[in-house]
């Protein structure tokens, strides 16, 4: 008799066949924060995911930001993190900062693919022009150079992904002038998703998903039609930061993103549990035409 345990195995690659079908060849963004960017094994285990995407046949992008890590090193050299209405007040000081400390997590993340045999770039909003951006103001308050994307260039991302690379990008991009501007990750990962039109954008950080009610795990949505999602934030059942995550999804949808995913990176392998299995782990953001895949009542 087979030993149960292999046969479940079995089940589960059976389970992720459908999928590695409709999304083989496909753009896939993955915005990579939170505190799995901190701990060394979660780290591992999201590189890992993107890593078997890619050989699976997806084509992934991974978008990451690096804010606790830039907060260390601005306290390292002996200044003081400032946030106006959640924005990091970025003077000249704090962004050049931000963008060696950016540049060293880039290549942390290109180093660990790389030993997993797979070809990896680290580039920045401002290699080939990637992402222009204009100062940002937080409530018509000036908080330095933090940018808002205006433009993207995706050429050298469609560059990098025909050659067989894996695109890691770090969100600095320049204006006008050729300054450098610090952008919220989140945003930069959905201005890229919506240029290179991806399959699928995946939102890893330290929330599980979507609640119906913040206080009960277990009205976690599983998914959510973009009408759907506009109601909660009008009915107010999100709030906080849950708000300009959930704007930026439905921003991305509209935007010809098929779907968009929310999960929790300290879950390890969310990204595979969410992406080939049928129920998921997280959230999924679907357009209103879109076809929800699992079915609560079953």
């Amino acid at each position: 008799m087979v030993n149960q345990k292999y046969l479940d195995k079995a089940e589960v690659l059976i389970e992720a066949l459908p999928y590695i079908q409709r999304f083989n060849r496909k753009i896939v963004v993955v915005k990579y924060g939170g505190s799995a960017m901190l701990d060394e094994e979660l780290k591992a285990n999201v590189i890992k995911d993107v890593v078997l995407l890619k050989l699976v046949g997806f084509k992934p992008i991974i978008v990451h930001g690096g804010g606790k890590e830039i907060s260390r090193w601005v306290g390292k050299v002996g200044m003081e993190a400032k946030f106006i209405n959640g924005l990091r007040v970025t003077d000249k000081d704090t962004m050049e900062i931000a963008e060696m400390v950016l540049a060293k997590v880039n290549k942390e993340l290109v180093t660990l693919v790389q030993a997993l045999g797979v070809k990896a770039v680290g580039i920045s909003g401002k290699d080939g022009g990637l992402l222009k951006c204009h100062k940002k103001l937080s409530n018509g308050e000036d908080i330095g150079y933090v940018g808002e994307v205006e433009e993207v260039n995706p050429k050298i991302l469609y560059d990098l992904l025909e050659k067989d690379f894996l695109p890691i990008v770090f969100p600095v991009g320049y204006d006008d002038n050729f300054d450098s501007y610090n952008i919220n990750a989140d945003d930069a990962a959905c201005a890229i998703a919506e240029a290179v039109n991806a399959e699928k954008l995946a939102f890893l950080s330290d929330i599980e998903g979507v609640y119906k009610d913040q206080n009960d795990p277990a009205t976690l949505i599983s998914e959510l039609q973009v009408g759907e999602a506009e109601a909660l934030i009008a009915d107010g059942y999100v709030g906080g930061g849950m708000i300009p995550k959930l704007r930026n999804c439905i921003d991305a949808i509209e935007h010809g993103v098929n779907r968009v995913h929310i999960l929790d990176g300290r879950i390890p392998h969310s990204l595979l549990l969410e992406i080939f299995t049928n129920k998921g782990i997280g959230t999924a953001i679907l357009r209103e035409d879109g076809v929800k895949y699992y079915n609560e009542h079953e």
